[in-house]
């Protein structure tokens, strides 16, 4: 299992304008932020500006209307000359066990389908043996850590040769990096998007999605060619409700399912193999 390491906090611009910058992204005026946190545009205008100097209070707050995560919340903290508010622990840290534990618990008791845990630029955490088998045949040097499990999905070395309806799943993944770039403006996601949507596409690819299933307004499955056939699987993402530490905050897991009866026996076929190699 891969663990987050605790990081310093700096900042690197004013709070004022942190905070506008925040504001715009969460596409926002002055008096509709003012509205939301109860404050006057005037008082608003001179946090921006820096003619007055928010208190640490008035920095959550906020920081909170904004939606901003756990991190450029401490960030705009440390920006207005507060020190940090949430905590950021390694993964391996006693005081996440209970937390790691039901992460582990999750993962194992998907199977026999795949499920993952993985980090706010989608580094793999922890993975489930049904997940394990499913990626058996890239690349080593892609199995390096940190593990992108998106790149792993989409890079020629990877899975996408092996991904029927690839152009529909790449397109969905940079839309949903898009998004989140959108909501944090992580430079990392961004530059990762750029990469994911430059992956040639696989020969195999123009075969397009398996046909005989219409999931269209519901999910974008992901259709994967497997020693069983080709599964079909969607997918759920988890995150903790309340998590006050910046870690948890930003792990998430991803569960697939299968999309069909076949995919699902296929599933079932391949762990019997697993139990039955393990002795």
């Amino acid at each position: 299992m891969k663990t987050a390491k605790s990081q310093s906090v700096t900042a690197s611009l004013p709070v004022g304008d942190y905070l506008r910058e925040w504001r715009q992204r969460r596409r926002m005026s002055q008096m509709d932020l003012a509205l939301e946190a109860e404050i006057s545009t005037r008082h608003l205008s001179f946090l921006e500006t820096g003619r007055s100097q928010p208190s640490r209070e008035m920095v959550l707050l906020l920081a909170e209307k904004l939606d901003m995560p756990l991190r450029e919340r401490n960030i705009m903290l440390v920006s207005a000359g507060y020190a940090p508010v949430y905590s950021e622990r390694s993964l391996d840290d006693p005081a996440l066990a209970s937390m790691r534990h039901a992460v582990d618990l999750v993962l194992k008791g998907h199977d026999p389908y795949p499920a993952l845990a993985v980090d706010r630029h989608w580094s793999l955490v922890s993975a489930n043996e049904a997940l394990v088998s499913l990626i058996g045949d890239v690349d080593p040097a892609l199995m390096k850590p940190p593990v992108n499990v998106l790149r792993l999905s989409v890079h020629p070395a990877g899975l996408a040769r092996r991904i029927v309806n690839f152009t529909e799943w790449r397109h969905h993944l940079v839309h949903r990096l898009q998004h989140q770039v959108d909501a944090t403006g992580d430079a990392v996601l961004a530059a990762l998007t750029e990469e994911l949507r430059s992956y040639p596409t696989p020969d195999a690819a123009v075969r397009g999605p398996r046909q005989g299933h219409d999931y269209a307004g519901l999910v974008v499955p992901l259709q994967l060619v497997t020693e069983e056939g080709v599964l079909t699987l969607f997918s759920t993402i988890t995150i903790f409700g309340t998590p006050v530490d910046v870690t948890l905050s930003e792990l998430a897991i991803e569960a697939f399912f299968p999309a069909d009866a076949e995919s699902g026996e296929a599933l079932r076929r391949m762990a019997g193999k697993r139990q039955a190699a393990a002795g």
